[in-house]
């Protein structure tokens, strides 16, 4: 913590500086193909978007969204689309959608290059158009990508998004692994036996939704994708989707699958976290028992969690040196997503 009446040092001034990289926003197009998809291919976490002052919200990507950063601190926002995104469509669907997100995203980047950077959206259902459409987007300037642990049937580690991570790791685009709706078949052995609302909430952001992100992560590791992508760099939320909690246990997958390095090796080197908006001292201090500083990143999960400026600035002062802190509230987003400050 900065002692009263002490000049802030070169580090210091980073504070004035925040980069927030999980910042959700919609799009009117997507939010009707969601809602009249067959039923098969719903999803019923699109009744969040819906709730209090959400889709007002999320649909602004202009001045409502700037005086509601300029009121947190927040000097740069990465904009992500909001779940559950397009992986649940059908492929000529979700690639036609994919390119429009992506290209309202760039028009808001554009009309506000100062204040807005954006993550791409991607047809995962159509694993073919993948990295062509990840490519043009990262020509479009999408610092990175927003995808999911699965499209359908089809998990993120599946061979057929090989295409995906190799482009990835050659363009230097790191991956936001989000967390997601699990699947009817583990909703229906899991996550159901209590009213409609509470089934929902357990299957989602009670604990549904970052276990099956956490899980994604875990058999992205097993399957070697970090050994065949060394510079692949991969962002979970939530302080990392309960996965640094299990660190010492999931060590020992790395012995039966026959890695080269222990699991918690992969998260050091090719894993960032950040905390959606979770802003708990005692989560931070774990976090930096089992990984380093410059892996921790700062966002607010925009407009579902949404921190008042206070909320930020004592959060920040628990870092134990303002080197952290500056490496947190803005550095290693700027680094990790080659943001010009």
């Amino acid at each position: 913590m900065i002692p009263a009446g002490t000049a802030p040092g070169p580090a210091d001034a980073w504070i004035m500086t925040l980069i927030a990289i999980e910042e959700h926003w919609i799009m009117s197009e997507l939010t009707a193909a969601l809602r009249n998809a067959p039923p098969e291919r719903r999803d019923d976490s699109l009744a969040f978007n819906d709730l209090g002052d959400h889709q007002p919200r999320l649909r602004d990507l202009g001045a409502g969204r700037i005086a509601a950063m300029d009121a947190q601190g927040i000097d740069v926002a990465v904009l992500a689309l909001t779940p559950p995104g397009t992986q649940t469509l059908t492929p000529d669907d979700a690639v036609r959608l994919s390119r429009a997100a992506n290209d309202r995203a760039a028009a808001a980047v554009g009309a506000h290059p100062t204040r807005f950077r954006a993550l791409s959206t991607l047809p995962m259902s159509a694993p073919g158009a993948v990295a062509a459409e990840l490519e043009r987007a990262a020509d479009l300037g999408h610092v990175g990508t927003m995808v999911y642990g699965r499209a359908g049937d089809l998990l993120l580690d599946d061979p057929a998004y090989e295409d995906f991570f190799a482009a990835c790791a050659r363009l230097g685009q790191p991956v936001f692994l989000h967390p997601q709706l699990p699947s009817r078949a583990v909703r229906d052995a899991s996550y159901r036996g209590f009213d409609p609302t509470t089934d929902l909430a357990l299957a989602t952001f009670g604990w549904g939704w970052h276990l099956d992100a956490a899980t994604a992560a875990l058999r992205l590791i097993l399957r070697g994708t970090f050994d065949r992508h060394p510079d692949l760099q991969v962002v979970l939320g939530h302080w990392g989707e309960m996965l640094l909690f299990w660190l010492d246990r999931a060590d020992s997958l790395s012995r039966v699958a026959g890695l080269p390095r222990p699991v918690s090796d992969y998260v050091r080197s090719n894993f960032h976290i950040t905390t959606s908006g979770m802003l708990n001292p005692a989560l931070l201090r774990h976090a930096l028992s089992v990984t380093t500083a410059d892996r921790l990143i700062f966002s607010t999960d925009y407009p579902f969690q949404h921190p008042h400026r206070d909320d930020i600035t004592a959060f920040l002062q628990h870092f134990p040196s303002a080197e952290d802190r500056a490496r947190f509230s803005s550095g290693n987003a700027a680094t990790l997503f080659g943001i010009d400050l």
